[in-house]
Parts: C-alpha cells; sequence; structure tokens
C-alpha cells in the first residue's frame, strides 16, 4: 500500500493557528489553516475540495503569501489517486 508520509511542518502549523486567531482574515484563509492544522502530528489528508481550493489559490495572484503558504502545504497532502486506489 502507497502511504503519503507528509504532514504539516511546525513552522506551518504556526502560521495557521496565527492566521485563525487574526481578526478579519478570509473564509478561505481559515479554511486552508484549519485543513493544515488538521493535518499536524496526524496521518490525515487533504480532502479533494480542500485541494481544489487550495489549487485556486495558488492560481490567483491576489492573494496573500500567507494563504498561498498554507495552500502549497494543503495541495501537497492530497492524496494522490494511487493512493486512493492502493487503500480499496
Amino acid at each position: 500500500m502507497i502511504k503519503n508520509t507528509k504532514e504539516t511542518s511546525e513552522r506551518i502549523a504556526h502560521l495557521a493557528a496565527v492566521v485563525l486567531k487574526k481578526p478579519g482574515v478570509s473564509q478561505i484563509e481559515k479554511e486552508l489553516a484549519g485543513s493544515a492544522l488538521a493535518q499536524h502530528h496526524t496521518t490525515k489528508h487533504t480532502s479533494t475540495a480542500i485541494g481544489k481550493l487550495a489549487g485556486k489559490v495558488l492560481a490567483d495572484s491576489h492573494v496573500c503569501a500567507e494563504a498561498k503558504e498554507l495552500a502549497g502545504s494543503v495541495l501537497a497532502q492530497v492524496r494522490s489517486l494511487a493512493e486512493r486506489t492502493a487503500a480499496r
């Protein structure tokens, strides 16, 4: 069975916690931060929906650097098709 051993780093987890505490943060940033924190020290993977959201964030030139960093982290933890197939 193929395993995704990636998990959120301490630095990204800290960034995610800061983003969640910051007033005026967009809902998208909160979702990315929540996903990153949910994957910190766990074997959880990014859902397909959050993966698609992260891809859109990375493609948007108007999004802040913090959101792009969170998006990159959660996107790196999306289960690949090979992993999903092997898990069946």
